[in-house]
């Protein structure tokens, strides 16, 4: 791997994306850093606006196995990991392993099952395996989990709890597309959908190598202590009851060294972590009772991290 050919290849699969995905060089940027960095994703938005599609996409961009789970009230956790069977020939108990096992999951709606069922994907998330019956069974890799929710629509649903959440390396929201890209949606797929002709650029040993790629991208050690300072700096505010944990710190990072990558840099300046701090930070944040009155929480939350970023100081020597 070199940076022409890390280059080459993920613009390849940001093209593929966003051959499906009509003006939203934002998100789709958002979904390959989460590939890239091994971290996961979620999707946060209303009705319509193309947040399975993006799922979708990226996981036919690239030629690797892809699940596709529909979370429902009556899904069980059993569905996500796989169960033992018992084989009356060997006689013998037999795993047979669950929608999990592939190296995209797409989860959606995964708030609309019960927190025992969203509970299965906790170690699968985290370390990349899960256990039944105290068998533990390694998941392949690249893993990427990308999940989608509709923030409004509540009744029925089972709002996330915050170890779930925090194992998303990033949440983002799609919003509405502007007039010139709907307009080319009504012409494009009036007759077909792009998502049909959409075919694999890259396979699972080219993802491999682009992930190591950027994770050997370099990271100073005063930017190293801008990110703990970002961290710490949530966790002391006066408008945050929960600030941001250590995990939420190593994703920023790793996220950051994917963007400097995608730049063409080999090391991360201070840059890279300002304009990742929202989307990685924010949905691990809980403000005040008095921050959320005062703006709501969805206004709240992106304000603080505003003012943190204005309120820490920047490293000036980044250098090597």
């Amino acid at each position: 791997m070199t940076a022409e050919r890390f280059l080459e290849a993920a613009n390849g699969i940001a093209r593929a994306i966003s051959s499906v995905i009509d003006g939203k060089p934002e998100a789709v940027d958002s979904a390959l850093i989460s590939l890239l960095a091994e971290g996961h994703l979620l999707i946060e938005d209303v009705p319509g606006v193309g947040k399975t599609q993006l799922a979708r996409a990226l996981a036919a961009s690239i030629a690797a196995s892809v699940r596709r789970i529909q979370f429902t009230p009556d899904l069980l956790p059993s569905d996500v990991t796989g169960v033992s069977v018992f084989d009356p020939v060997s006689r013998e108990f037999e795993f047979k392993s669950g929608a999990v096992f592939a190296n995209v999951v797409i989860a959606d709606e995964i708030n609309r099952s019960s927190p025992k069922t969203q509970s299965a994907l906790l170690e699968a998330m985290e370390e990349a395996q899960v256990t039944v019956d105290g068998r533990t069974h390694r998941l392949p890799r690249p893993f990427l989990v990308v999940a989608t929710q509709n923030p409004l629509e509540m009744e029925g649903t089972y709002a996330l709890p915050e170890a779930q959440r925090d194992r998303f390396m990033m949440r983002i929201s799609m919003g509405y597309p502007d007039a010139e890209a709907e307009a080319l949606m009504l012409r494009q797929r009036d007759t077909a959908n792009p998502l049909d002709a959409l075919a694999a650029v890259v396979d699972v040993e080219t993802v491999a190598a682009l992930i190591a790629w950027a994770r050997a991208v370099h990271v100073a050690p005063v930017v190293e202590q801008y990110a703990v300072a970002l961290a710490q700096a949530t966790r002391r505010h006066p408008d945050l009851r929960l600030g941001a944990s250590p995990r939420a710190t190593i994703q920023l990072v790793r996220a950051a060294k994917v963007r400097a990558a995608l730049d063409g840099r080999d090391y991360v300046i201070p840059d890279d972590l300002m304009a990742l701090l929202t989307p990685v930070f924010a949905h691990r944040l809980i403000p005040t009772r008095a921050a959320a009155a005062h703006r709501g929480e969805a206004d709240a939350i992106p304000a603080i991290l505003e003012r943190i970023v204005h309120a820490v100081r920047v490293p000036l020597a980044t250098a090597r």
